[in-house]
């Protein structure tokens, strides 16, 4: 009896989000809307954009900021005994950890690889990780790989214990939690260009702001999953344990954590692939390796080159999401870490290392011989220009991607962007209002409705539309074709197989990478930063429908079945209801990642705030810079609070 009645309830669940509740806040909000619209027409009547007297100028104090710590820079106590300090000790330990991988030579570091995988993922994650350090040497990137390897190393390690403390903070007190919250969004949500500006001006350009920028970058993963698997750790072991007598150190240590150890190494494996996606980001401002091997080939428009210098980044991005994610699901056991088989297998490792290292050396084999490089880039620039030539126009019936870029931007963003900054400011706000409260609360509305008038506030609101109006289209058809391919994977586990390794070089490639057949394909303007952004997002909002389509509740599929539904019917009456949740985070990490790629699309002509953040970077204007960082934040969590239900505000 109760599974009969599967179907109707989660149909019963869906409507119930938009019952009396949500029709009753949005009465009130009308009547408080009909009693401000008439206040705002009398005070700027037909004003579309935000009035200048609610501005707020930060061009002049930002700008002294930013000419005080260059004028200080050198000699300021502040920055001689404490970022200064910082600064040689992240160099040192980048130098140090590259010299090592220097020494140790290439079979060496290849050996010690698979050996690790080994040991933690199996035989077939040592085989692939052997591979992958090989053609990284194939392909001539041994040494920038090294370099990249050894940044990576030093940022990883500092994000994790950044991360680590906060989340152990958070996790334990809830008033930490709430106050670290809106701290970690913004970490998040915040543009990895904006934040490079105040990083460069501290510590100028070269390693230590590169690894910087990346630990704050990768550090909020870390952070919110520790404090996740603190929180939700079982409460009748917590209760057992507590029993027993012992003290809330032993009760973190014994319990706590053991039991948090799935989710902090998710925040590993999450540290790892977005310190990785800096990479490139941070050869902007002197990180060096691979990341300046692609920006280099980008800046002379060498798409060979820079898909060399980033294959590199994919194989070891998948190499070490495959091996941190195989054990974080325990796939070789779950023996005690101080065990006798654990420390055996851990000494083997460095035995069989260090003997490898030894030999190389003796046969002065430390360096990649440049005999065995294969090089790659020509053949790739033939097919790159083949593709220009006979895809970019002239394809009969259909037309050329240019002309698919320019009917999408006439069709789609042109007007999208007339109508969003035609709107009465004040009509903008009420309508975020409006979508906040019909699925949150007074307080999910209140704070979309600040964060989108401190937008106008900071004087960038007509810019700001611009980019709302890329984000809106972009986030569309990441849904569209996301949503699809989703379903498609969760229904077909042949289909999954066959998207699984596109998705891991789509998640996997640097932005800058992609952008270049983007350009090559659609030429300059709005539609290849969206495109851009559409290819970044899509990897995470299929992988997140498919998990949430596939772990909806047996029964109610076979009650659906037992009932007579046909596999469409199952679909929109049973898995789409049930799997709200998981189709809700879906739309929000497509939209933080769309945010996300927005600066890297002002390189290719999108224009508006990427563009603005952008020529703060290249000209050192924290003011430009860093205020149109701030909107974009403000979008972020104007977005967010738009898209999320009141349930996971609950939860939070």
């Amino acid at each position: 009896m109760t599974t009969a009645t599967t179907v109707p309830a989660a149909r019963g669940g869906l409507l119930a989000a938009l019952g009396k509740p949500a029709r009753g806040k949005l009465l009130l909000f009308a009547v408080f809307a009909a009693v401000l619209v008439p206040l705002a027409l009398t005070r700027w009547p037909g004003a579309t954009t935000w009035p200048g007297a609610l501005t707020v100028d930060l061009t002049g104090p930002l700008g002294d900021a930013g000419d005080w710590i260059v004028g200080n820079r050198d000699h300021h106590p502040l920055f001689l005994y404490f970022f200064g300090h910082i600064s040689n000790a992240v160099v040192l330990s980048v130098r140090g950890v590259y010299l090592l991988l220097l020494a140790v030579g290439w079979a060496g570091v290849t050996v010690g690889a698979g050996l690790i995988a080994r040991r933690v993922a199996g035989v077939r994650a040592a085989l692939g990780t052997t591979a992958a350090f090989a053609v990284c040497g194939l392909l001539g990137m041994w040494v920038p790989t090294m370099q990249t390897l050894a940044l990576m190393v030093v940022a990883v390690a500092a994000s994790v214990v950044l991360g680590a403390a906060l989340g152990l903070a958070a996790g334990l007190s809830d008033r930490l939690h709430r106050v670290l919250r809106p701290v970690l969004d913004t970490m998040q949500v915040l543009p990895a260009f904006a934040y490079l500006l105040p990083v460069v001006l501290v510590f100028g350009i070269g390693v230590p702001a590169a690894v910087l920028a990346t630990v704050v970058y990768a550090a909020p993963p870390m952070a919110r999953l520790t404090a996740l698997g603190l929180r939700e750790a079982d409460g009748g072991v917590m209760e057992a344990v507590s029993s027993l007598g012992a003290t809330a150190k032993q009760r973190l240590l014994t319990a706590r954590l053991p039991l948090a150890r799935k989710q902090l190494l998710l925040g590993l494996n999450q540290t790892i692939m977005m310190a990785l996606s800096m990479a490139v980001i941070a050869s902007v401002i002197g990180a060096g390796g691979l990341g300046d091997r692609v920006y280099q080939a980008l800046a002379s428009v060498d798409v060979g080159a820079a898909l060399a210098a980033g294959l590199p980044i994919v194989l070891l991005a998948v190499v070490l999401d495959r091996t941190t994610a195989a054990a974080g699901s325990g796939a070789r056991g779950s023996a005690s870490p101080g065990s006798r088989s654990v420390r055996t297998g851990w000494a083997v490792v460095a035995g069989g290392t260090v003997l490898v290292a030894l030999g190389g050396r003796l046969a002065g084999r430390l360096d990649w011989p440049g005999s065995w490089n294969v090089p790659i880039a020509e053949p790739v620039n033939h097919a790159v220009g083949w593709m220009t030539d006979h895809l970019y126009s002239g394809v009969p019936v259909i037309g050329g991607t240019a002309d698919w870029a320019g009917r999408f931007t006439t069709w789609v963003l042109d007007p999208l962007r007339g109508a969003l900054q035609g709107l009465p400011w004040w009509a903008v706000l009420l309508i975020v209002a409006g979508l906040a409260l019909s699925i949150g609360t007074w307080q999910t509305a209140l704070t979309a409705v600040l964060a989108m008038s401190a937008i106008g506030v900071l004087g960038v609101w007509k810019p700001s539309l611009d980019t709302l109006s890329q984000v809106l289209a972009a986030v569309a058809v990441t849904l569209v074709i996301g949503f699809a391919a989703g379903i498609a994977a969760a229904r077909s586990p042949r289909a999954e197989a066959l998207l699984r390794p596109v998705l891991d070089v789509f998640q996997t490639l640097p932005q800058f990478v992609y952008l270049i057949p983007v350009v090559a394909l659609l030429g300059i303007g709005r539609a290849p930063a969206v495109a851009a952004a559409v290819v970044y997002a899509l990897p995470a909002v299929i992988r997140i429908t498919t998990q949430g389509l596939r772990q909806v509740d047996p029964a109610a599929l076979e009650s659906a079945r037992s009932l007579g539904a046909t596999g469409g019917q199952q679909l929109r009456q049973v898995q789409l209801p049930l799997a709200g949740p998981a189709l809700r985070l879906a739309l929000n990490q497509g939209v933080v990642l769309v945010l996300a790629v927005v600066i890297i699309g002002g390189l290719v002509g999108g224009g508006a705030l990427g563009y603005d953040v952008l020529f703060g970077l290249a000209q050192g204007d924290l003011a430009t810079g860093l205020v149109a960082g701030v909107a974009i934040v403000c979008l972020g969590l104007m977005l967010d609070r738009v898209t999320q239900p009141t349930e996971r505000r609950k939860g939070a």
